[in-house]
């Protein structure tokens, strides 16, 4: 999908994207996929500001970007979501997610965090798919998880659970243990949704060993 981008001259306040809005706007898809990578405005910034960033986020907020794009829903309708990323991901987060929409891979909600107060445990029970989110990695108290950096992405969180031994996160996802019983939503090894992400430069945090990320893909930091 070809990407054109229509340059604002922004300020920059504690990391805040101040000024008028620069949108990339992909052509027009004959498929109804539609997208855009939007500057981080200063409305959303100070939303975002004490909630899903902080002072010491190892990404200012000017870093970051609201990406709008077009996805279906388990009730088969087209919706309109929003993923906050990194700037050095926004294209390629366009790219596979409508690879997501060709093969109409159903997606359960898309909203930033803040809509949950940045809390990644009520986040995941709504089995909401979200992206930046500065936080300790999943189990940690320290550090940052690379949802931090705007590079990881969770997608389907219920069907697509975090298993660590016998913690599995959401709770819900616990009827979604059994990965060889493919039920819509969920995400596989060397399926579409696995291929979209991986060609875009993407690991799957089901295919890690110490524990099973299956919402998981995040792009090296």
């Amino acid at each position: 999908m070809r990407l054109s981008l229509s340059v604002s001259i922004a300020s920059a306040v504690a990391g805040a994207v101040l000024g008028p809005v620069a949108v990339a706007a992909p052509a027009a898809a004959a498929d109804g996929y539609r997208a855009s990578i939007e500057t981080i405005g200063t409305a959303t910034a100070k939303a975002m500001t004490g909630v899903s960033w902080h002072r010491g986020c190892p990404v200012p907020i000017s870093d970051l970007r609201r990406v709008r794009l077009t996805y279906w829903g388990f009730d088969g309708v087209r919706h309109g979501g929003q993923l906050i990323v990194h700037k050095g991901v926004a294209r390629r987060v366009v790219t596979a997610f409508h690879k997501l929409y060709a093969i109409r891979f159903p997606i359960k909600s898309m909203l930033p965090v803040e809509r949950f107060d940045a809390d990644d445990d009520a986040s995941m029970a709504a089995n909401n798919t979200s992206a930046f989110n500065c936080r300790p990695v999943t189990g940690a108290t320290s550090g940052f998880s690379v949802h931090s950096y705007g590079k990881a992405i969770d997608i389907n969180t219920v069907q697509n659970p975090y298993v660590k031994g016998s913690v599995v996160q959401p709770p819900a996802g616990k009827k979604f243990l059994n990965r060889a019983r493919l039920r819509p939503g969920m995400i596989r090894h060397g399926d579409k949704v696995w291929r979209a992400f991986t060609s875009n430069g993407f690991t799957w945090g089901g295919d890690w060993k110490s524990l099973k990320d299956y919402q998981h893909f995040e792009f090296p930091v």
